[in-house]
């Protein structure tokens, strides 16, 4: 075949790969009444278009689970862990226990230490995070070549960050910026690892932004001090972030979205605006944002690892709306649909104007191959 035809076809096949891009998912567990793990993980790897799973524990069953999956995973030390850990002398015991052993069979990609620990006001808990990161980082690079390419971090709010204003005028809270948030992106920048964010514009919408915090045509807002306009809350929020890191010089360093979600249910007194509807509107949206690549007003064509709270509701959870930001029931019925499920339905397009590529298709077995894997509808027709 000629080279321009091999090249193209190249081109298709990453085209094909890479319409959508995956999401991720925060797998919860606070529920009596959810499958086994091993179940979740057949599930999510042959029914879904997520591979990348973020847990809150290092649940042995769920790793395990997740072995051979190819399904990235990201795992957690609970606040409760975090004190023993800032100890050199016990990071290296636990890594063994809870993530070498699963290693390579589980993609384990990043350890985060801690769940938004600066939000909980503790002051010995917030002085030992850094410590016990750089201990779990130390380990692993000890540990050897494997191990050490998995990244700690540690997921933040946005309570610390003055996200209120224009984004442009993002800043961490006057005592937290350059003692607690400076250090860690230092360690971030050192080591290659992300910052960690959970903007939820749920939480931060009123009732005249409502439009704007899902994504939904609204008169935009001016960020008068870069002229920018701002289509949504979500990219508004990131900015902010982005900001005050700039603002302390760590502009370069990059960020992942561990939590954002929408309630599909909740008390309809207190929390109205938590509905099916609106929660499929902010996730489906989101998912079509960030698959559109187009980054946010102050990066653009940036991506950001994403990941969705969350995986099911949990029962468990301490009220309604808690218990009601799941994408599926327990029994893996959605509790709506934003686009993640695989379907032997949902296949790809070709355009009827595409018949040169077509034709290049019909000489190759890569068309062959094509129509078995259902990658274009119209395809060797």
């Amino acid at each position: 075949m000629a080279p321009f035809n091999t090249l193209l076809l190249l081109l298709l096949l990453i085209h094909l790969t890479t319409a959508a891009r995956a999401i991720g998912i925060n797998y919860g567990t606070v529920a009596d009444n959810l499958p086994p793990p091993s179940t979740v993980a057949a599930f999510i790897r042959h029914h879904t278009t997520i591979d990348m799973v973020k847990i809150f524990d290092s649940n042995t069953d769920i790793i395990k689970a997740f072995a051979y999956t190819n399904i990235s995973l990201t795992i957690t030390v609970p606040n409760d862990g975090v004190l023993a850990l800032a100890k050199p002398s016990a990071a290296a015991p636990w890594l063994a226990a809870n993530v070498l052993r699963h290693l390579p069979a589980t993609k384990i990609r990043r350890i985060v230490v801690g769940n938004e620990i600066l939000s909980t006001r503790n002051k010995t808990l917030i002085a030992h995070l850094l410590p016990a990161m750089k201990s779990i980082h130390s380990a692993l690079q000890s540990a050897g070549t494997t191990a050490g390419e998995i990244q700690v971090s540690t997921p933040h709010s946005l309570s610390k960050i003055s996200t209120s204003g224009a984004p442009s005028s993002g800043r961490f809270r006057h005592g937290y910026d350059r003692i607690i948030f400076a250090p860690i992106l230092e360690f971030h920048r050192q080591t290659k690892s992300p910052f960690m964010i959970c903007p939820y514009p749920y939480f931060g919408f009123t009732g005249k932004t409502l439009n704007y915090a899902l994504f939904q045509p609204n008169g935009a807002v001016l960020d008068e001090g870069t002229n920018l306009n701002y289509s949504n809350m979500f990219d508004a929020q990131i900015d902010a972030v982005y900001s005050a890191m700039t603002r302390l010089g760590y502009g370069d360093v990059d960020i992942v979205v561990a939590e954002t979600g929408w309630p599909s249910a909740g008390d309809s007194a207190l929390q109205p605006h938590a509905t099916l509807q609106n929660a499929r509107s902010y996730n489906s949206n989101l998912l079509k944002h960030l698959n559109s690549g187009v980054g946010t007003p102050l990066m653009p064509n940036r991506t950001f690892e994403t990941y969705i709270f969350s995986l099911f509701n949990e029962n468990l959870k301490p009220n309604i709306q808690e218990q009601n930001f799941g994408l599926f029931r327990p029994d893996f019925r959605p509790v709506y649909d934003i686009g993640v499920l695989r379907s032997p339905q949902r296949k790809f397009p070709c355009s009827p104007a595409d018949g040169r590529l077509q034709m290049l298709l019909r000489r190759s077995r890569m068309g062959e191959i094509l129509k078995r894997h259902g990658a274009c509808q119209r395809v060797m027709k």
